[in-house]
């Protein structure tokens, strides 16, 4: 999960349906598909809670609040993301798992996920350390709530952080046979160089934490 920016505009033919008078299943095949890649393009193809690649037709329309609770909500863009099919971790785990508080659930185009939750690279997925209460509240109910332990996602997190782990080894190299002075300018410029190569892959965020928290 990272921070999202809604800097994509909804499409136009959304807003020809309105709550109260219409219902989800009036949207057409082709205004759905609308939806989903307005999301793809806002969210880089990956979905909004896992990070694993989505598309087009390889997602959904997920309804931050769900409809059944929040029906004022059933059109409002802001509610929207893109999800990935998993049949158990992310948005169709959240409409499964029971009642819950939506202000516990990170949003993430309102609430930035690296405040909140550190992943390493095994795959795990934790509460930051130093939260308030509150917060480490927040960051457990949405690991929970979105599974995100769950459905292989560990596995698929671990397998993409792996690839990342000889650039640390290389780096404790030069730290360990070079002066700071010679090999800190190094190591920062090839830090900053993978950070950005990498920043719009899947599961991009497991892949900044390893390389940033595993930096000399």
């Amino acid at each position: 999960m990272h921070r999202l920016h809604r800097n994509v505009q909804a499409p136009a033919s959304l807003q020809r349906y309105h709550h109260g008078r219409d219902n989800w299943d009036t949207l057409t095949w082709e205004v759905r598909r609308e939806i989903r890649a307005k999301l793809c393009d806002m969210q880089g193809g990956r979905c909004a809670y896992c990070e694993a690649e989505i598309s087009i037709d390889r997602s959904h329309i997920e309804h931050f609040r769900q409809r059944g609770r929040y029906p004022q909500g059933t059109f409002d863009w802001e509610n929207f993301f893109g999800s990935c099919n998993r049949s158990d971790t992310c948005g169709d785990h959240k409409d499964k798992c029971g009642p819950y508080n939506p202000s516990d659930l990170i949003k993430p185009d309102i609430d930035d996920p690296d405040e909140f939750l550190m992943f390493d690279p095994q795959g795990g997925i934790h509460p930051k350390a130093g939260l308030t209460a509150g917060n480490q509240h927040r960051a457990q109910e949405t690991i929970r709530i979105l599974n995100l332990l769950g459905g292989g996602l560990p596995y698929m997190r671990h397998a993409a952080a792996k690839g990342y782990m000889q650039n640390l080894e290389i780096w404790a190299e030069y730290a360990a046979n070079f002066l700071e002075e010679e090999w800190r300018p190094i190591v920062e410029q090839e830090l900053a160089q993978e950070l950005a190569f990498t920043a719009d892959l899947p599961f991009a965020t497991v892949i900044r934490h390893t390389l940033i928290n595993g930096c000399p």
